[in-house]
């Protein structure tokens, strides 16, 4: 009889096993929630793969696609038989991915355009390849025996890409006759991978996700149209400056082009934002409230006063309403699905009162502005008083500023709706993206931690909170934009690196964030350290890493 030793804690229950046995085993039969795919296991906080044998005695709970870990893994697995099944139908051709888009992924084949014939017939053969449960086979190898399979192959983009890693060695996937590298874990067969779609658009391949809070069904949304655009054409810079993975980034720091990369990224965001005051400007005097809206970490603040600066030159003063001071009293706050109050949920605005302020100023009238004490949780009135002369518009900053509700007794012709979002399309090599998220997280850990008093593991832990606001009330409203800003900066996360690491570095195993820290940690690994000296006060990078010329 063979004996049961091994003692795990999962998800609660105590379970005995063989030593050996893997993950994989102990998932057979089990979903995850909202009936979600299982794709790995967090073991003592520490994330594996399903192939991973237990060997001790430990704690595990499943991860699964309801989770931003069990979608990467999902989507990096995805990726590899993409690439596997356009290899086996275009073997002349190589296939590059470019940044994600509403639906899931956008690739591209390097000259070739696809047509949606082409289209049909590659995801045909992914769902051939998925039937045939083809395994994805983990291979580590020495730096110097991965340097020359990258060389060998042509792929000098992942040649540089582990250049700076300190790591003596890689892991590498085997799929088929295919070998790769990917950022990241994976499951462990191509028949856990039924689920996703494939069209052509834009002369490439959208791979279509499921999203975490529907894990079980592909979305039906269109393509952000205005988003794709900003994507594309940050992507065209970056390759004219010949900086679109992290290697050539690298490269470029090393060659002494940091000033010029800084100089040139500034000068930008400068044009850009000047462009927008001059397409505000063309708009006088019907459009004269100012709305602006993004994700968390978008620079909203540092943009919005550049922006102000920007209409006085073309001689248009503004004026700034903060939509905290118009938050309900704090008893009427409103509650989420759990009970908890939802701070980010549009009724946390008293509508009625800013619909009626806002009419009142944009009408030649004047208001008292509320003040909203933070201590107390009420609303309170100090005699300031606001008149909206002629000449003058109204800025209004906030992550509900797109929701048509937010100014439904507004007319619309009197709007100028902005949508500013940190959005890189630089990538770590052909085959593995950037998440545009994880540089603003970065953002938020630096900030948080500098100004707010807030560690890095409080910040981690709220995340998945902040995004989950960002997909209900930001997101969905994007393209009611008249125009969207890029505030990311190509040359940052060199920057924002030596701040971060360290932060990250104290987190520890005995902690729930630890494998999302070094998670980051392993993705930081790629960039060089460079120090900020060279970043102008006025840059949007200020606004996180401190030294900006509009803090208090």
């Amino acid at each position: 009889m063979i004996q049961k030793d091994i003692r795990i804690d999962l998800n609660g229950q105590e379970v005995h096993v063989e030593k050996g046995t893997r993950i994989e085993e102990l998932a057979k039969g089990r979903a995850g929630k909202k009936g979600a795919l299982i794709v790995a296991a967090l073991v003592d906080n520490e994330i594996r793969e399903l192939t991973y044998p237990i060997e001790k005695d430990c704690s595990i709970s499943f991860i699964d696609l309801s989770t931003e870990d069990g979608m990467r893994i999902y989507e990096r697995s995805l990726n590899f038989l993409l690439i596997k099944a356009v290899h086996d139908l275009f073997p002349d051709k190589e296939l590059q991915i470019r940044h994600s888009v509403s639906r899931g992924v956008f690739f591209e084949i390097i000259d070739y355009n696809v047509t949606s014939v082409d289209a049909e017939k590659i995801e045909k053969r992914m769902h051939e390849l998925v039937k045939l449960d083809i395994k994805f086979t983990k291979v580590i190898v020495s730096i110097d025996e991965a340097r020359k399979i990258f060389l060998k192959s042509g792929r000098k983009d992942r040649y540089r890409a582990i250049e700076n890693r300190e790591k003596d060695y890689v892991t590498l996937y085997i799929f088929d006759d295919l070998e790769d590298y990917f950022y990241g874990y994976m499951v462990p067969s191509s028949g856990y991978l039924s689920l996703f779609g494939l069209e052509a658009s834009h002369g490439g391949l959208v791979l279509i996700l499921p999203k975490k809070e529907n894990p079980v069904l592909l979305p039906d949304v269109p393509i952000p149209q205005k988003l794709f655009n900003i994507f594309k054409e940050y992507s065209d810079w970056i390759n004219i400056l010949g900086v679109e993975d992290v290697g050539k980034l690298n490269e470029a720091y090393e060659n002494n082009r940091l000033k010029e990369l800084v100089l040139i990224a500034e000068a930008l965001h400068e044009k850009k934002i000047a462009l927008i005051a001059d397409m505000i400007k063309q708009c006088q005097p019907e459009k004269r409230l100012i709305m602006i809206a993004g994700p968390s970490s978008s620079g909203k603040t540092t943009f919005a006063q550049r922006l102000a600066i920007q209409l006085k030159v073309n001689g248009i003063t503004p004026l700034t309403i903060s939509v905290d001071d118009y938050f309900v009293d704090k008893t009427r706050t409103p509650r989420d699905e759990e009970g908890k109050p939802d701070y980010e949920a549009l009724e946390t605005v008293d509508l009625p009162l800013f619909n009626r302020d806002i009419n009142t100023l944009l009408s030649g009238g004047e208001i008292e502005l509320p003040t909203f004490n933070f201590l107390t949780g009420m609303r309170e009135y100090r005699g300031k008083k606001l008149k909206l002369e002629e000449g003058q518009v109204l800025i209004i900053e906030g992550i509900h500023a797109l929701n048509p509700k937010m100014t439904s007794e507004v007319e619309n012709a009197k709007k100028f709706n902005i949508y500013i979002s940190a959005i890189t399309s630089m990538r770590i090599d052909k085959h593995n993206r950037i998440p545009t998220t994880d540089l603003r997280l970065i953002r938020r850990i630096v900030r948080d931690n500098r100004y707010r008093g807030t560690s890095a593991p409080r910040t981690l832990e709220m995340w998945p909170g902040v995004r989950k606001g960002e997909e209900k009330n930001i997101f969905p409203f994007q393209e009611e934009a008249d125009v969207m800003f890029n505030s990311s900066l190509i040359y940052e996360l060199l920057m924002l690196k030596p701040l971060v690491m360290p932060l990250l570095q104290e987190i520890t195993s005995d902690t729930p964030k630890y494998a999302e820290a070094r998670r980051l940690i392993e993705f930081l690994s790629y960039f060089k350290s460079a120090p900020m000296d060279d970043v102008p006060p006025n840059s949007i990078l200020r606004e996180f890493i401190g030294g900006s010329v509009f803090a208090e």
